[in-house]
């Protein structure tokens, strides 16, 4: 017992109670820890892909380490979403410089070297992951939960979007040649990596200021206004009054000058 108590009050003996806690509490984490999709470790092959892909294809403007230079931006810590989304809608690799970089109708590369990609640039640094299915599926309208979270998407649509993206999400212009592109036909996947990422002139929307249900509820606003019917005839894109109030000044009132230019001359 003796010998027992003077180990105790060794000075070493802290040392070894600390060391053996967070063995302990580390590897507890390791095996109860939720596995998410943005934690998901990629294979080396595949990384060792997207690296291939990156030097062949990207390091001329963000630098053979992705740190970055002169002509593009440092890639270490922007997480596989950011990736996914630039790749995936064709604004990269860009095609030539310019002032914002367009979405193209074309992609360079398919899912799996997007993908490779994306595991590399994730593999530089911690940033967001590749969303899953949980969160980017549009909910669909006719229960009272459903309509209720649709509406609450339009209400946080309104009050963080639509000041750039119009309210009904069909894009607007920004300053010095900039502008909110339309989300009319983004899929929902590409959506929530842009919340995320903030690509361009846009914030980032992180889980703190939007949670990710909150996020899916946005994505199913959007989805509905695409969907629905137009019961006021034709939406003119559906870019507001400007649109509408010209279609009504030229088509409308000539119709009323040629009406009356007609009932004069038959008057004659």
């Amino acid at each position: 017992m003796r010998a027992l108590a003077a180990r105790r009050r060794h000075p070493a003996a802290i040392v070894v109670l600390l060391f053996l806690g967070l063995l302990v509490m580390g590897g507890a984490y390791s095996l109860l820890a939720p596995k998410t999709a943005s934690a998901a470790a990629a294979s080396a092959d595949t990384v060792a892909q997207g690296k291939r892909l990156f030097l062949a294809n990207c390091a001329s403007c963000h630098g053979m380490s992705a740190q970055g230079g002169s002509a593009g931006p440092s890639l270490v810590g922007v997480g596989a979403a950011a990736v996914d989304f630039q790749v995936g809608t064709g604004r990269m690799p860009l095609p030539q410089p310019g002032v914002q970089a367009p979405k193209l109708p074309k992609v360079k590369f398919d899912q799996p070297q997007i993908s490779a990609l994306a595991a590399y640039v994730a593999s530089l640094g911690p940033g967001p992951g590749i969303p899953g299915d949980q969160y980017t599926t549009p909910l669909q309208p006719g229960t009272a939960q459903n309509n209720e979270r649709i509406a609450r998407g339009g209400v946080l649509f309104r009050a963080n979007c639509a000041m750039c993206h119009n309210f009904a999400g069909s894009g607007g212009a920004l300053t010095r040649g900039k502008y909110a592109p339309t989300l009319q036909g983004v899929t929902p996947k590409h959506i929530y990596e842009a919340m995320v990422t903030g690509p361009q002139s846009m914030p980032v929307f992180s889980d703190s200021n939007i949670d990710p249900t909150s996020k899916q509820d946005v994505i199913s606003y959007l989805e509905t206004m695409q969907s629905e019917t137009a019961v006021g005839g034709m939406t003119l894109g559906k870019l507001g009054p400007v649109p509408e109030g010209l279609v009504a000044w030229v088509f409308g009132i000539g119709i009323l000058i040629g009406c009356a230019v007609w009932l004069g001359k038959k008057a004659a």
